[in-house]
């Protein structure tokens, strides 16, 4: 999946109108957890340090989950949206034949390897999901598939069995690319992981917009 972070001030995302105290504490959990998740991994994000975090006690949790799986889905669901609502920015603000390299560049960006709990949940997270609950699987199962949609549709032939293939293949690699990058303790390595990544799908062709 491709998401590339953001700042602390625009990850709360869009001004929803009207929330009740109820809501808005809600809401603050799942935005604390869907950072937490980033940083520190599922099996290390623990309910008593997310609701310390968000300024909460303990004992309020049971008000808004029924369990920490369910807050862990919620959470999952929101850094997927981010990364979703982000790639799909970029690729709109990119000029014509340059939103799949736009994409890409920002995807493969130091920026995005520094930042991790503002960043792509999958990068952050793959090795971790095939463990969790079935909710948090399925969570994170919905935005990668739209991330994959997002990137077939700036390729030649979009709607086609091979442009999905396509798709596929690239936000895999991207992804296997950046946790690679973040797992080594070399820099130089780490930057060629990067650009070996972005020179190889440097020649896929663009339609024309």
């Amino acid at each position: 999946m491709m998401g590339i972070m953001k700042s602390k001030s625009s990850q709360a995302g869009a001004p929803r109108a009207a929330l009740s105290r109820k809501e808005a504490t809600h809401e603050r959990i799942v935005e604390v957890a869907s950072r937490a998740i980033r940083r520190s991994g599922y099996a290390g994000t623990g309910v008593a340090d997310i609701m310390k975090e968000a300024g909460l006690t303990h004992g309020g949790f049971y008000a808004h989950f029924a369990s920490r799986d369910a807050l862990l889905a919620e959470a999952a669901d929101r850094a997927g949206a981010e990364a979703v609502r982000t790639s799909a920015q970029i690729a709109a603000a990119a000029g014509p034949g340059r939103s799949l390299q736009a994409l890409m560049q920002a995807y493969l960006s130091q920026q995005h390897v520094e930042a991790v709990e503002f960043g792509c949940p999958v990068s952050a997270l793959g090795s971790e999901m095939h463990r969790q609950a079935p909710e948090v699987r399925h969570a994170a199962t919905r935005h990668i598939k739209e991330m994959i949609d997002l990137v077939a549709r700036q390729l030649p032939g979009w709607g086609t069995p091979e442009a999905h293939r396509e798709a596929m293949v690239m936000v895999s690699t991207m992804i296997g690319a950046l946790m690679m990058a973040r797992a080594v303790d070399d820099p130089k390595l780490s930057d060629a992981l990067r650009d070996a990544a972005l020179r190889h799908f440097s020649e896929v062709e663009q339609p024309a917009k």
